[in-house]
């Protein structure tokens, strides 16, 4: 699966890389559990999902209305595996794929299951019965969600938290999202204030600032032309009524 920004050299991708190399690499006898965790629009699915695909990770992506039942299908699924049979024997069956595979699972939105004590010991289980790196993915308050189940909790290795936008991210951006297009150091320094540390908004402005370009003939973007963009902040447009 690959996206725009997969391309994107920004912070928290390397953030991510050495997590999971750190997870994988572990001596014999520490755990293997990871936790990568920030608010929504730091970039963190965008990120985990181009370094599955670099380490041949599995990936799944949790819903709200999964049950365990579900989440177990929906692993055996991405391993091409038909599921099939109990609770008990879907654990046994990725358990073992995993086992032998040597490949890492990454469940992303991972809140959804954090406060169900049965669905943080099932993914508990998953990991003792394979020993392969298991990465949880989610929102900022994701390990505190998790630091009343004690069983769990000590078997993080890794706790990584998502860094908000950078400069050096924003200049990253623009050669995706605004490629060939001459943007001042001025403009992604504001785009990245207004950003309040979301890839989200950034990208979502890039994006804007070389639609507007292409319209208006601009082959550079400073300050002037920045003010007749309409900068996504995040903030609910205010209705106007004449």
């Amino acid at each position: 699966m690959k996206t725009k920004a997969a391309t994107a050299k920004i912070f928290n991708l390397g953030l991510i890389q050495f997590a999971l190399k750190k997870l994988i690499e572990r001596q014999d006898g520490l755990p293997g559990l990871g936790v990568f965790y920030g608010p929504s629009g730091f970039g963190k699915t965008t990120t985990t999902v181009v370094i599955a695909n670099e380490v041949n990770a599995y990936y799944v992506q949790m819903k709200s209305a999964w049950t365990r039942k579900v989440l177990l299908e929906k692993i055996l699924i991405e391993m091409g595996i038909t599921p099939t049979g109990s609770l008990a024997v879907m654990l046994d069956q990725i358990c073992g794929q995993l086992a032998l595979s040597r490949r890492a699972l990454i469940i992303d939105e991972f809140d959804y299951a954090a406060e169900k004590a049965g669905m943080v010991e099932l993914v508990r289980d998953i990991y003792e019965g394979s020993q392969v790196p298991v990465l949880l993915v989610g929102e900022e308050r994701l390990p505190q969600k998790l630091k009343k189940f004690e069983r769990f909790h000590g078997r993080v290795l890794a706790w990584v938290a998502a860094q908000p936008v950078s400069f050096d991210d924003a200049r990253a951006l623009a050669d995706i999202y605004a490629h060939g297009l001459d943007i001042d150091d001025e403009v992604l320094q504001e785009l990245v204030r207004v950003a309040h540390g979301s890839v989200r908004r950034v990208s979502v402005n890039l994006t804007n600032i070389f639609d507007l370009a292409n319209t208006n003939g601009w082959a550079h973007v400073g300050m002037a032309e920045l003010s007749g963009v309409s900068v996504f902040t995040g903030e609910a447009p205010a209705r106007r009524l004449s």
